[in-house]
């Protein structure tokens, strides 16, 4: 009797558990195309397991300690043992990736192992220059190599989802997030938002299953980078003309890149939260372009509705975003809370569910975490990638090319290798911490070489340090305001006596790492604390000075542009700031860099951008006040996007369009002669810009489309050519239609957006 009881027994849990269990294993047969693989797996998986997929929280415990006990922290535990979790933030290392992989794949039913995202900004533990200072270098291959780093150490730390690249394009030095993206141009921005995606994921969605690659995320979908006043998390009202001809075209490149993931963003558009935009999500970039990986939203972005005054509570917030097309939600935790209810309710579809659910399973999938999820989990090759020889070596490459030499008119630069005295003043000459930037979560507190450090390897001159002032009263943290000195000016004698007896004083000043980035929205561009001051002071007592600026933004420097004779944009350069700067300052590397964004004069132009429209009054015609300008500014930049200055100088002529006259459709060659006429080896930019003059909607005065980095020896020449289409000639209309019109087009080529060569051609 007992044996036949086990025997039934038995046989009940195999065709409880069991045929269940076999029926789950389908999924893992590789035979099977990827979309059969999901709908084997979607088959067996209940209405709460699936919302589950949708949700994802923050790290919140020492995952390989104890269980938590209370609060949310146990609340999120049970869940991801549940099989209520789809993916986590911020948990780094292969210990800690490996604990939490172990519960999602070994303890709940199913075994959907999770995506791990991060923050991996501009680089995990070795940290390349912010994006902005990425972008200055124009240098497509180094931004992807650069990518590549970041993507080949945090996937050595068990991570396989950034959320990068910000392709926020953006025009308001105010807005403290500039420092994420590419600056103010959609065509660079474009670009290098391809550039980034091919880097962090490899050139084929099959490349995602390398251990070296990890998924990217276009963010912020959309107009983030046009929030009013600068204003982090504010609202943004711009034209659709602005949407699809300035915001959308660094996204649509991303997808052309392959990209698998979206983050909406903080802002209304139109008066409707991003995050509840089914225009942006559905119509856009599921709709017309096609997009098949998934859309998370920002950090509790889908809660935050509430606030905007756009969901009257949590249960419509959450049928709101799901509606619009946000598939996972980034700990407001009201999909695992409310979604299974509006859903058995009728006030969402679970066709949706699903269709978000197949989105994510699907990047799974091609990240080749359901063959191996732990492919990610190497402790061997963790310690041997992070912080090697080989990314060093990349990151500094990257921070040299990054640099953009803004003046330099006594020919202070570069310096002498022997026989000069140099003073080297400012406290963020030695900063080891700043230079490191706003986002390096995962990166050690004061690993960057510092100015001083670099500088101290070329031995043979007389290098003197002296801080002058402290840049800040206290310390400066991620999630605190940053302090500034504005009263102590103790060491400025100091400072002054040794920059009294230099031939040269090296002056390095700006902003604090963490005073761009998200949150760090400001009013006053100019130097904080009493830089100024110092900088003012030094000068009167030896007006040869070199000033390095470290900043995360265009700054507000018109007495410096007026006074100081050589500057040295040199951002939050990263893990090799020091090397990187000095190794410009005295010659060793040759500054190419150009700038991605106009540094205004003062903070009352900004907005300011070089691909402006004219208005109908733009030149003092009648030679009165009744036209358009300031009283008291020029209305030009200080210095104008596309600029930048080298060692030698760069002679164009011989401007040629291949015939005066052409049809739809046909291809223009334009091309022109540059010579490096000076005394150094360098690169220059060759920059290629249009203006349609007559439209039925008013087109910039000028718009890059076209750009080629060229390296030539002294007295070498080199014919530059470019090809114009259809795709750069036309825009987009108010209701997103593509337009081609004929007429005349003015074009030049030259070496930032204010100067070049010029000419004209007709299309019929």
């Amino acid at each position: 009797m007992m044996k036949k009881q086990i025997k039934k027994y038995v046989f009940l849990f195999l065709i409880i558990f069991g045929n269940g269990y076999a029926q789950t294993k389908k999924h893992m047969d590789t035979s099977k195309t990827t979309e059969d693989r999901i709908s084997l797996l979607m088959k067996e998986m209940t209405l709460e397991e699936k919302v589950g997929q949708m949700n994802q929280y923050n790290g919140f415990w020492d995952v390989t300690g104890p269980a938590p006990k209370g609060g949310s922290a146990e609340l999120k535990y049970e869940h991801l043992r549940k099989g209520l979790v789809g993916s986590m933030l911020t948990v780094r290392g292969v210990k800690e990736v490996r604990a939490v992989q172990k519960i999602a794949v070994e303890e709940t039913r199913l075994g959907i192992p999770l995506i791990i995202g991060f923050d991996v900004i501009h680089g995990y533990k070795t940290l390349s220059p912010i994006p902005l200072a990425e972008a200055a270098s124009w240098d497509l291959e180094a931004i992807k190599k650069s990518a590549a780093i970041a993507a080949t150490e945090a996937s050595a730390s068990g991570i396989n989802w950034t959320f990068a690249p910000n392709v926020d394009v953006s025009n308001d030095a105010r807005w403290g997030r500039v420092m994420e993206g590419a600056g103010e141009d959609p065509y660079l921005g474009s670009k290098i938002g391809y550039a980034r995606v091919k880097g962090f994921q490899g050139e084929t969605v099959a490349d995602l299953a390398k251990v070296n690659t990890i998924a990217a995320c276009a963010k912020h979908f959309a107009a983030y980078g046009f929030v009013e006043a600068g204003l982090e998390y504010n609202s943004v009202d711009i034209s659709t003309s602005k949407l699809y001809n300035s915001v959308l075209p660094p996204f649509e490149a991303t997808i052309q890149a392959g990209i698998r993931t979206f983050m909406n963003s903080f802002n209304t558009l139109n008066g409707i939260p991003a995050t509840g935009n089914a225009f942006l999500q559905r119509d856009i970039l599921k709709g017309k372009w096609k997009f098949d990986g998934f859309v998370i939203s920002d950090y509790a972005s889908i809660r935050e509705m509430i606030a905007h005054g756009y969901a009257k509570d949590e249960a419509d917030a959450t049928a709101k975003a799901v509606i619009a097309g946000s598939d996972m939600d980034m700990e407001s935790y009201l999909y695992v809370a409310k979604l299974v209810e509006l859903v058995k309710e009728g006030k969402v579809k679970e066709a949706l569910v699903n269709d978000a659910v197949r989105r994510i399973l699907r990047v799974k999938f091609e990240l080749g975490l359901f063959d191996d999820p732990y492919r990610y989990c190497d402790e061997k090759r963790e310690e041997e990638v992070i912080g090697s020889k080989a990314n060093n070596d990349g990151v500094l490459d990257m921070a040299k090319k990054s640099i953009v030499l803004l003046k330099n008119d006594k020919k202070l630069l570069p310096l002498k290798k022997s026989g000069q005295k140099i003073a080297l003043i400012g406290a963020l000459a030695n900063d080891k911490n700043s230079p490191l930037g706003s986002w390096r979560i995962a990166a050690d507190d004061n690993t960057a070489v510092s100015v001083l450090e670099g500088m101290q390897q070329y031995k043979d001159n007389q290098l003197t340090f002296e801080k002058g002032t402290d840049l800040l009263s206290q310390k400066a943290t991620f999630l605190t305001e940053t302090v500034f000195n504005t009263t102590d000016k103790s060491g400025f004698e100091a400072a002054k006596t040794t920059a009294k007896n230099a031939d040269v004083v090296v002056m390095v000043l700006g902003e604090y790492g963490f005073q761009s980035g998200e949150a760090r929205s400001r009013t006053d561009l100019n130097l904080p604390g009493v830089q100024q001051e110092l900088l003012e002071e030094i000068y009167n007592v030896n007006p040869n000075i070199v000033l390095v600026l470290n900043n995360g933004r265009p700054l507000s420097i018109p007495w410096a542009a007026e006074h100081i004779p050589s500057i040295v944009e040199a951002w939050h350069l990263g893990t090799q700031t020091g090397n990187a700067v000095a190794q410009v300052l005295y010659g060793d590397y040759n500054p190419s860099g150009k700038l991605p964004m106009s540094f205004p004069r003062n903070v009352g132009q900004v907005p300011i951008y070089y691909n402006k429209y004219s208005t109908g009054r733009p030149i003092d015609s009648d030679k009165n006040v009744f036209w358009s300008h300031y009283m008291d500014v020029e209305k030009t930049p200080q210095f104008p996007f596309g600029f930048g200055l080298s060692y030698t100088t760069f002679d164009y002529k011989n401007l040629k369009i291949n015939k005066t006259s052409f049809a739809k459709g046909e291809k223009i060659q334009v091309s022109v002669d540059v010579t490096n006429s000076g005394n150094y080896d360098g690169k220059e930019v060759v920059q290629l810009y249009i203006n349609d003059p007559v439209a039925s909607i008013v087109r910039p005065l000028k718009e890059l489309k076209g750009f080629e980095l060229i390296s030539l020896k002294k007295g070498e020449t080199k014919t530059v050519q470019f090809t114009l289409t259809e795709k750069e000639l036309g825009f987009y209309d108010n209701e997103g239609q593509f337009l081609v019109e004929s007429g005349q087009f003015n074009i030049m080529i030259g070496w930032n957006s204010n100067d070049g060569l010029t000419s004209k051609f007709e299309l019929k």
